[in-house]
């Protein structure tokens, strides 16, 4: 075993609390007890407080404040680590790589309860990951640096409905990930504002040297919230939306990241909700339909109407 592996297996012996003697160690490792007492000389001389009790109960112990450094992690610590990396691949984490090598140093520098433990707890979860058609690793990459120094990007865009992509001149806020995807909110100078851009649709970025200054009192977080749940400002243009039906698929309408901000009122069979006319005549049928009869829409009388008329049209497009 190199010479750091045997230091390093000393230390997690000592951090168990319990003092342990030269030849304990010896024996435990197998290894000449003067060597046990060369390894101890040269830990302690690069700074780890090793104490050391002579005597006929004394031995060596490390400072309790030492064995609670965040170098070492518990078994609940190491679990958590390891499904932290799970969740990770699944969401496309750019520092995979870097990831993967900290979770190996814990699988080697674990002992054998402790891997025995983790093992055992890794074995009950599993997430599904996302297919992707084209890694954004890269991308990502290239984006956290640009956030964290403060430099501009050139991305090539292409917008959803856009048939041609465009050069833009971005100075990268945050970046943030929801709903399975990634996105980058910062300043568009091509629109002179702040824009949010999927990532997924960058199909080029180039790193640049032109610094920027991040507003201090701007949240990226409310930003992209605010453009996702526009505030209803028009009083006279809200409508209450209800519904009925089963409790356990209400529960499921009622937790929508776009309805479930608009939630006034709810029991077990029924819920209230408080939106905008129009978006009520053209995105919340789209919304319903998926439920079939689970559930029934009891106000406005306009949206059934409007429910009838989207049927109407997806069995004409669908005839052969």
């Amino acid at each position: 075993m190199p010479k750091t592996d045997n230091m390093l297996a000393i230390l997690w012996m000592l951090r168990s609390g319990e003092k342990m003697t030269a030849k304990q160690i010896s024996e435990k490792l197998e290894m000449n007890i003067r060597t046990v007492y060369r390894y101890i000389d040269t830990i302690s001389t690069s700074g780890v407080p090793i104490v050391s009790e002579p005597g006929h109960n004394g031995g060596y112990s490390l400072l309790d404040n030492f064995v609670k450094a965040p170098l070492f992690f518990d078994s609940e610590e190491q679990t958590s680590l390891f499904h932290a990396a799970v969740f990770a691949e699944e969401a496309g984490y750019y520092g995979g790589d870097a990831l993967n090598r900290a979770i190996s140093k814990l699988s080697n520098y674990s002992n054998q309860d402790q891997e025995i433990k983790v093992n055992q707890h890794l074995t009950s979860l599993e997430v599904i990951s996302r297919l992707s058609s084209h890694s954004m690793e890269p991308f990502l990459k290239d984006l956290e640096q640009a956030v964290t120094d403060g430099y501009s990007v050139k991305i090539l865009y292409n917008k959803s409905g856009v048939k041609h992509s465009n050069d833009r001149l971005v100075d990268p806020y945050r970046m943030i990930y929801w709903n399975h995807q990634w996105y980058v909110i910062g300043y568009c100078h091509l629109r002179t504002d702040i824009r949010s851009f999927r990532v997924d649709r960058i199909e080029d970025l180039t790193l640049t040297e032109n610094k920027f200054e991040r507003p201090e009192d701007f949240s990226a977080g409310d930003y992209f919230t605010e453009s996702l749940l526009p505030t209803i400002d028009d009083k006279e243009e809200v409508l209450s939306l209800v519904i009925t039906g089963d409790k356990n698929v209400l529960a499921d309408v009622c937790q929508h990241w776009y309805l479930g901000h608009y939630l006034q009122e709810r029991t077990d069979n029924k819920a209230v909700f408080l939106l905008e006319k129009d978006v009520i005549h053209t995105y919340v049928p789209y919304l319903l339909l998926p439920y079939n009869q689970s559930i029934k829409v009891i106000e406005p009388i306009s949206l059934k109407e409007r429910l009838v008329e989207v049927l109407s049209e997806l069995i004409k497009f669908h005839q052969p």
